[in-house]
């Protein structure tokens, strides 16, 4: 496998992933009532988006081309998701429980792709700001977790 077919992989999978996101961040602001928390979910359904947008071009750069749609493990997640908020007394704190599981989740994703030293800076330097971003609205959902438990 040539090198930019590797990297493009990578971000590809990234991609997927920042798909999977969107869509569950949009799914999660519909399941909850709370403003401030549909705010949230819908700001980072854009982001995610954006970071999308972000990767594609990142991935043409290597004459690669971006892939389409989500994962099955995703559709798998906003099942689960959408199972545990009809069963859960209280859908907002199920909702958040759900967006930290997935936060951690890309999180690590994209620090197994940063592991990959080879990668140009230019590449590296998208990854690692998505990666922190991430990581910023990680701890900005325990936050609220902790904010709606002490409700």
């Amino acid at each position: 496998m040539k090198y930019s077919e590797d990297v493009a992989n990578k971000l590809n999978e990234l991609l997927e992933k920042n798909y999977d996101a969107e869509k569950g961040y949009k799914f999660a602001a519909e399941k909850v009532k709370n403003p401030q928390l549909q705010s949230f979910f819908n700001e980072r359904a854009k982001e995610r988006y954006d970071f999308g947008h972000e990767l594609k071009s990142e991935i043409r750069s290597f004459g690669e081309a971006p892939e389409k749609g989500s994962s099955l493990a995703a559709d798998a997640h906003r099942t689960w998701m959408n199972l545990k908020t009809s069963f859960s007394s209280d859908k907002e704190e199920a909702v958040l429980e759900e967006a930290i599981r997935g936060e951690k989740a890309a999180v690590e994703e994209y620090n197994e792709v940063l592991k990959d030293t080879s990668l140009p800076p230019s590449t590296g330097n998208i990854l690692m700001k998505q990666r922190d971003s991430i990581s910023s609205a990680l701890n900005k959902v325990k936050a609220m977790e902790t904010w709606e438990d002490n409700k």
